[in-house]
């Protein structure tokens, strides 16, 4: 046996075994003699409409519903049934497990409906006990257990769910854990921007005062310039190692907490003895917070590199302004000896700034290659943002007081508040099925216990409502055929129906035992068929009244069950 063959055959394994176990009770019913007899065919017959059920129920489980609620009619005009009453609800729960539509299934219970109450009103019987039995039986015996099924499959998918889910979150703490480590690398790279870039860019300053100092001799001189090539070659190897580490988007976390280890005058103090003409007016050191006084160090500190890479012995004003509730940062550096303004490539959002990676000609690192690219103010930018302030950098309208005249250098400009306000953090898409908060999480359980609860308080309301009333209407027919012993017994054969009908009750028995009768009926009579007590849920005696051409022909009474032996002491009783 090949392999694919040993594979369909335990696939169709467990549809077998389903087959076997619905036709087993119409079987066992049979062979025990609680069905009426039915020839061979007809049991083979639904052996065979079952067979074609389970073989469509998984590709069409609304179609072998079907199948077997046809059998169930057949039978039974109310569909209640031994033999195929289990193959219908075993069907309904698995058409509930196996689609996720509901409008197909009600469809299919309504059609099941709508021809039982067509197959009862063609029988000749009480059409509203056998209606009622119709609706309970589609009720508790196809309806609950589609509900059921329904439930089972909503729990696999909440399951499948909730594993999906947490698989998810374990992505979404690697990506956390990814942009982390991105994060520090952006905090390294702006780390050596700030410092590394700074110091080289002095030492090329204090290079380059040596290699024009007079009294110099050309050996002394030559090292001077090697040095100073060195620093400015670090420079370009240090921006492409920033490139390397610094992350395509900004960070998205706060700038580091390490304060720095040196103050904005003493920033300013070694930038002025490394050559570069710096004139300062700055606050106080204990006037600014903490966070304020980091952000102004390294405004400070980018302005005066960028001012002493590109605008080599151009004088520079830093003023940082102290108010009530802000403090101002203000660096102006004039154009340097000789040499136009810079202006930055086309398109630049930092339109003429000295970070635009042209330097100005004439200037001693022209002949350089371009350096910076911009990130520096780039990352300013941020650094402000993040603290709640304000920033621009651009072309100086004025000198800012250094006396070379209106225009021709660079500004750089920031204003930092002392208590920034926290920054509204970006809105969160909406994703479906997601609670957002504590509140919403529970808001969404309560929804869903609702979604599984309705349903079945629906169908319980409507199976209480059925039961009720047949058992209603059950008691009112009992109650209404009942015809008194002493009224039977008052009446003779032979009597007129016009003298007898007074004392019959307004109903007939629906469902005479005119099996459990001593005598076939008088021919040609039509015979009528009371209680004989009004005593609910047990067997009692009938009375049977036959007429023919208006008179009273025959009475009779039929025991009830086990009770034939005492038939005719309580007739003589009933006669007197």
């Amino acid at each position: 046996m090949s392999r694919r063959t040993t594979t369909a055959l335990l696939r169709a394994l467990p549809d077998a075994l389903l087959w076997a176990g619905l036709a087993a009770p119409g079987a066992l019913a049979d062979l025990a003699g609680v069905n009426a007899p039915r020839p061979w065919w007809q049991l083979a017959g639904g052996a065979a409409v079952l067979a074609a059920a389970v073989a469509l129920s998984r590709a069409r489980p609304v179609l072998a519903l079907a199948l077997a609620a046809g059998l169930g009619l057949a039978v039974s005009p109310s569909l209640f049934t031994l033999s195929y009453g289990p193959a219908l609800s075993v069907l309904a729960y698995l058409l509930g497990c196996r689609s996720a539509a509901a409008r197909p299934a009600l469809c299919a219970f309504a059609a099941v409906a709508a021809a039982g109450t067509l197959l009862v009103l063609a029988h000749d019987v009480d059409p509203v006990v056998e209606w009622l039995v119709l609706i309970g039986t589609l009720l508790f015996g196809a309806v609950f257990p589609w509900l059921a099924g329904r439930y089972r499959r909503q729990a696999r998918e909440l399951v499948a769910a909730g594993w999906s889910r947490a698989a998810q979150l374990e992505r979404e703490q690697e990506i956390v854990a990814d942009r982390a480590r991105l994060r520090e690398r952006t905090r390294i790279a702006q780390d050596m921007h700030d410092s590394l870039g700074h110091e080289l860019s002095l030492i090329a300053l204090r290079a380059g005062a040596l290699q024009v100092a007079p009294g110099l001799d050309a050996a002394h001189r030559a090292a001077a310039a090697e040095l100073r090539g060195a620093a400015a070659s670090a420079t370009d190897r240090l921006r492409d190692i920033i490139g390397v580490l610094r992350d395509a988007g900004p960070p998205p976390g706060p700038a580091p907490l390490t304060p720095p280890d040196d103050s904005l005058r003493a920033l300013v103090d070694r930038a002025a003895a490394s050559g570069l003409p710096v004139r300062a007016r700055l606050p106080r050191e204990t006037e600014l917070p903490p966070l304020v006084e980091r952000a102004a160090y390294r405004v400070v500190q980018e302005a005066l590199t960028n001012a002493a890479k590109h605008a080599p012995g151009a004088e520079v004003s830093v003023t940082v302004a102290s108010g009530a509730g802000e403090t101002e940062v203000r660096v102006v550096n004039g154009p340097g000896p000789g040499s136009a303004a810079p202006s930055p490539p086309s398109g630049s959002p930092l339109s003429g700034s000295p970070l635009s990676g042209s330097p100005p000609s004439g200037s001693p690192t022209s002949g350089s290659p371009p350096s910076g690219g911009g990130t520096g103010l780039l990352g300013l930018r941020e650094r402000v943002a993040l603290a709640g302030g304000e920033f621009a950098a651009g072309p100086s309208a004025s000198d800012g007081g250094l006396g070379g005249g209106p225009g021709g250098g660079f500004e750089v400009r920031a204003r930092l508040p002392h208590a920034p306000g926290r920054r509204p953090a970006a809105p969160r898409p909406a994703v479906p099925g997601r609670a957002e908060d504590p509140a919403g999480l529970a808001q969404a359980r309560r929804s869903a216990r609702r979604r599984f609860a309705v349903p079945f308080a629906v169908a319980a309301a409507t199976g209480a409502v059925f039961v009720a009333g047949a058992f209603g209407w059950y008691a009112y027919v009992k109650a209404h055929s009942v015809l008194k012993p002493a009224d039977y017994g008052a009446l003779r054969v032979g009597a007129p129906y016009a003298g007898v009908a007074p004392l019959l009750p307004d109903r007939q028995v629906a469902d005479p035992p005119a099996d459990r009768a001593a005598s076939a009926p008088p021919a040609g009579a039509e015979c009528r068929y009371y209680r004989a007590s009004g005593e609910l849920f047990v067997s009692v005696d009938h009375f049977r009244l036959c007429f023919r051409d208006g008179r009273l022909v025959e009475k009779s009474r039929i025991p009830r069950v086990g009770a034939a032996g005492v038939v005719e002491q309580e007739e003589k009783e009933w006669v007197r």
